[in-house]
């Protein structure tokens, strides 16, 4: 069995070489690593890995985990200090990993974003493509923006608030994006990691690596709806102005339970600002 950088994908005789190893008991570990010394890159050969699994009905191995941020709520912390501005924890929860935050901006720093980002506001365009590149997404609905990270003095105090709060480098995240959805609006159920299936997120991780986290921090609180959703888990957030909202992801697999969406906007509009972080610096 060999790979070439040219040539990643699922032959003939790849399969009866996966399905011989499988069939002779070798660990899925064992011939993961096995691919990888031949050349075959993670993302592929777990690919690769992972139909024959399925196909044999053997469980599936999933992508190794990592380090992720993580707020220090232990032994029952209700309250947290950063730099001198209390941060409440209303709920956290271990699977998925959610973590509820009361309070993280005030009413003036919400405002505040609004306001800077409204010039720049456009069309979103965020969701990566299978190349690498971007596109509209007809699953989501809304105006959005991206800051540059650091790039005025408000953002750096947030960003800096956020990176003590999660205990991750204030590099290691993706610059803040705003996003505005009117009444209808809303962004379908959906993961905020890459899909290592796809052809563009090698492109993509060289920026960084893997999405580990996400923080949304809701802006003003709408009329109606809004509510930031995890059908996994049936679990709703409701959209409160300051309040943030948490969540961590070890590996880009649905066995974190991280899928979520913006539900629908009834009435009145809906501001947030979402922050995602990486596994390392952000370039």
């Amino acid at each position: 069995m060999s790979a070439t950088a040219h040539a990643q994908h699922i032959t003939d005789d790849l399969r009866q070489w996966l399905r011989a190893q499988l069939a002779a008991g070798c660990r899925a570990e064992d011939v993961l690593a096995a691919m990888r010394s031949s050349g075959w890159a993670d993302a592929a050969a777990l690919q690769a890995l992972q139909q024959i699994q399925q196909e044999t009905g053997q469980p599936v191995l999933l992508p190794p985990s990592g380090p992720v941020p993580e707020p220090a709520i232990g032994d029952g912390v209700t309250v947290i200090d950063v730099a001198g501005h209390p941060v409440r924890v209303l709920l956290a929860m271990k699977l998925p990993r959610v973590v509820l935050f009361g309070g993280l901006l005030s009413d003036a720093e919400c405002d505040a974003l609004i306001e800077e980002s409204r010039p720049r506001l456009a069309r979103s365009e965020t969701v990566v493509n299978t190349t690498g590149g971007s596109e509209v997404n007809a699953a989501r609905t809304s105006d959005g923006m991206f800051f540059g990270r650091g790039e005025s003095p408000l953002i750096q105090r947030i960003e800096q608030r956020i990176a003590t709060l999660l205990n991750w480098p204030v590099a290691w995240g993706e610059g803040l994006q705003v996003l505005h959805y009117r009444p209808g609006a809303e962004y379908r159920p959906h993961h905020d990691y890459f899909d290592p299936k796809h052809s563009g997120t090698a492109a993509v991780l060289a920026r960084g690596g893997q999405r580990v986290g996400t923080l949304v921090m809701y802006l003003n609180t709408p009329e109606r709806g809004g509510a930031t959703t995890f059908p996994d888990v049936a679990l709703e957030v409701a959209a409160i102005k300051g309040n943030a909202v948490f969540f961590s992801y070890d590996r880009a697999h649905a066995s974190t339970r991280t899928l979520h969406g913006g539900g629908p906007v009834v009435a009145g509009e809906k501001w947030v600002a979402t922050k995602w972080l990486r596994e390392r610096e952000f370039t």
